[in-house]
């Protein structure tokens, strides 16, 4: 931070009733110590907005809609956007929801935030330098900002809903099921009663994907209608004490976002009388997901559940505000707001809903009109603040009890407790779907309605399992037993690829360690790859091919006797992702439409546009497999001559790009020269469009990356091979010998350029390293690098 700061280590707050310490560690962690909660979420505010006021300021302006206040006329479309998506229930009964603590909290929070930005009025070397590059000054908080904002979160499945209704009415069933497979299968689709799909327009999710995608996100490649499940993975595991070679639990957790300057979360050590957490969050929010308190051990991933719907209306050709619902016309309500907008003339915001939620597109000229109805939108759903009912558990059944109350998104919960308990636990809110299963988008007539939700207690869940571990990377894990045609949680889950690795290497051993967990959070390698490499055992000489054409030779030569492992130096894993994701993948996408479709020739590639995985969504490899090593019953590929027609061409294709990507020597090819991380601040083209240049410090990197969307160290990354998702963020927990545990927040702790935590971890992350996740006083002491002390303010306390 500024060195006005660094001499300043004691701060007076207002609104403390006793005075905080906090101290921060070598490796940028804070570790708050309050006399009571309410300081303790206040000072955790104060410090978030040390760290990362910029960040946080964003979030906020981007989820209330307020971007164009700061930044200008281009954002006034996102910004009406996000205010169809805000929670605009009553804040008495979205308190209510989460359980007592919440609302305190919050409360506490935001005026910890309020207390730091109004200080930086005062002492401005305090201010994050993008306010002054920008020409804005930081704004405080309201203690509902933190619920009332929605569309950050991670949302299923409306994204491949309308994908799957596009696919059906341009190409059919058949080339759906090339799109994307549907699990628990086999699914058979059915086109809701009454919904004509020619309706739905190509852009039916514009207005949504402007309220739930950042505007600077950088461009992915995805269509219109694309899902966005290709970032948004995680893995945990949990191994009971006959798997450890201590004898005490270990869990692991590395959740995949997208990778971000700074990094999307926070880690913190929050202590007070009756609470000592340690773990992360998100820097926005009070409290800490992901972590432990000294009794049990928490981490999560997504479990996809199916929490909106999009409703297709007919409207009223004498009035289009009008629409049909249960045998009479309906008015949608409407709302008018007003955008404040730099550099120009306030603007209008007509926002329109419907009974089931915000109107994203209006088609009068085919009398329709399009809503979304989420269960994310319903009190008590804000993401990731239920996290404050579970922290404090003292014991398995507490955490497993608070996580019935568990709301957005659906997660796996993976815990430990000191008694030696594991478990796992998926919660979230699941709709009723009486006769119809949510995978297609549905008429508003009133014949498709939720039914309320179904009870916490009816998702599967196991604890203390035989096996001595569990785990989750976002798989289908319902068991055969459970009744998903009766309660559909979703039939959109990711790839198995993940889970089925670290169930290969759990199983394999009973003497693990912290130092075993964290290289299992960065295997590199891929199962895709090892089913795929037997294939080319035999093609050299199939009809001489390989002897006709050297460039085929030559790629065998790289790939035989490869392991499968994308590390960052193999030559043979820059070839296979090469080929795999822009050669082979295509190939055997063509060859199958081209039989499935009534007139190939015009169609072709157009289908192949809508059915390939947009370049950094592609970690899901289950189609390509399928066609490869279970052609029988797949059209195209029953025929094994296709197959190897199809792995020769694309060979033959792909080689030539290696050596211009590459070099002609295949000796010096390296994956990890192609795929890199390069971290770009989120404001850096603004900043440039506005000074005429950008500071240093706007990017972080390039670093070499091995591993790849498909392997347990997740690493999806964009046509041009930079990551662009992947777990910046791990955790292993040794349950019991709580500062034995071990974590990683890359780049760094601070937002704050000036900090010395802005980038020190980004080297050790590409290194794939940990560093150790302090509890006990002693040792936080002993690695102590700074010490701040807030005191209450005079006259305040």
């Amino acid at each position: 931070m500024p060195d006005a700061e660094d001499s300043q280590t004691v701060f007076e707050v207002p609104g403390l009733a006793a005075p905080v310490e906090i101290r921060i560690d070598r490796w940028g962690v804070p570790h708050l110590y309050a006399a009571s909660r309410e300081d303790l979420y206040l000072a955790q505010g104060f410090n978030a907005a040390r760290d990362r006021l910029f960040q946080i300021d964003l979030w906020r302006r981007r989820g209330l809609g307020l971007l164009s206040e700061v930044l200008g006329p281009r954002y006034v479309e996102h910004d009406r956007a996000a205010r169809l998506f805000l929670y605009r229930g009553g804040m008495e009964e979205e308190w209510r929801a989460y359980g007592p603590e919440v609302e305190p909290a919050a409360r506490a929070f935001t005026g910890g935030i309020n207390a730091f930005v109004e200080m930086c009025g005062r002492r401005r070397t305090l201010l994050p330098p993008e306010f002054t590059l920008l020409g804005y000054e930081p704004s405080c908080w309201e203690p509902g900002d933190v619920a009332r904002i929605r569309s950050h979160g991670l949302h299923y499945n409306l994204g491949d809903e309308v994908a799957r209704a596009l696919t059906l009415r341009d190409f059919g069933p058949e080339a759906e099921d090339l799109r994307k497979v549907r699990e628990p299968s086999p699914h058979r689709l059915r086109v809701p009663e009454g919904l004509d799909l020619s309706v739905i327009p190509d852009d039916v999710l514009h207005v949504y994907r402007l309220a739930t995608t950042a505007p600077w996100a950088p461009a992915s490649g995805s269509r219109s209608a694309a899902p966005r499940t290709g970032l948004d993975g995680s893995n945990n595991w949990v191994l009971d004490s006959s798997r450890t070679a201590t004898g005490r639990p270990l869990l692991a957790n590395d959740p995949h976002r997208a990778v971000t300057l700074p990094s999307l979360r926070y880690l913190v050590h929050l202590s007070a009388p009756g609470l000592d957490v340690v773990g992360g969050g998100e820097p926005a929010l009070p409290g800490v997901s992901i972590g432990h308190n000294g009794r049990v051990a928490f981490g999560l991933t997504i479990f996809p559940i199916d929490q909106e719907d999009l409703y297709v209306y007919r409207t009223d050709p004498q009035d289009p505000s009008r629409y049909f619902h249960d045998g009479g016309w309906e008015s949608m309500v409407r709302v008018t707001e007003t955008v404040p907008v730099a550099g120009g003339e306030d603007a209008k915001a007509e926002l329109r809903f419907t009974r089931h939620g915000p109107v994203i597109r209006r088609l009068p000229e085919r009398n329709a009109a399009f809503a979304v109805r989420a269960a994310w939108l319903e009190p008590g759903m804000a993401p990731y603040l239920g996290s404050l009912g579970y922290m404090g558990a003292r014991n398995a059944d507490e955490f497993t009890e608070a996580m019935r109350h568990w709301g957005s998104p659906g997660e796996n919960q993976v815990y430990a407790d000191t008694e030696g308990t594991i478990g796992w636990c998926p919660a979230g809110r699941v709709p009723v779907r009486t006769g119809w299963d949510g995978t297609l988008p549905v008429p508003g007539d009133g014949r498709y309605e939720w039914s309320g939700h179904h009870e916490p207690g009816t998702l599967p869940s196991a604890r203390n399992p035989r096996s001595g571990w569990l785990a989750t990377a976002n798989e289908m894990n319902l068991p055969p037993s459970y009744p998903n045609a009766e309660r559909t949680v979703t039939y959109d889950w990711y790839a198995p690829y993940r889970y089925r690795r670290i169930a290969e290497v759990l199983e394999s051993r009973r003497d693990w360690t912290v130092a075993d967990c964290v290289r299992l959070q960065t295997d590199h390698l891929s199962l895709p790859a090892r089913g795929v490499l037997p294939l080319l055992d035999g093609l050299d000489g199939v009809d001489g091919r390989a002897g006709q054409d050297p460039r085929v030779a030559r790629a065998l030569g790289v790939l035989r006797g490869w392991d499968g492992r994308l590390e960052a130096d193999s030559p043979a894993a820059a070839l296979f992702e090469i080929w795999f994701r822009r050669h082979l993948r295509p190939a055997l996408l063509r060859s199958a439409l081209h039989r499935v479709l009534p007139e190939p020739d015009g169609q072709l590639e157009r289908a192949l546009a809508r059915v390939l995985p947009a370049e950094d969504a592609a970690s899901d490899a289950r189609v390509d497999l399928g066609l490869l090593l279970s052609p029988e019953g797949r059209p195209g590929l029953e025929d094994p001559d296709e197959v190897r027609r199809v792995l020769l061409t694309s060979l033959a294709d792909a080689f030539p790009e290696a050596e211009r990507l590459l070099g002609d020597d295949p000796g010096s090819w390296e994956w990890g020269k192609l795929h890199r991380s390069l971290l770009r601040h989120p404001l850096a083209e603004r900043v440039r469009e506005r000074t005429g240049g950008e500071p240093e410090w706007m990017t972080v990197g390039p670093a070499p990356r091995g591993g790849s969307g498909d392997t347990v160290g997740a690493a999806a990354y964009t046509s041009d091979f930079r990551q662009s998702g992947g777990a910046t963020f791990r955790l292993v927990v040794d349950v019991g010998a709580w500062d034995e545990s071990v974590a990683m927040n890359s780049p760094g702790q601070s937002g704050h350029p000036d900090s010395p935590h802005y980038r020190d971890l980004f080297s050790s992350w590409a290194a794939d390293e940990a560093f150790p996740l302090l509890y006990s006083r002693a040792a936080v002491e002993q690695h102590t690098e700074r010490v701040l002390t807030l005191r209450p303010a005079s006259g305040t306390a």
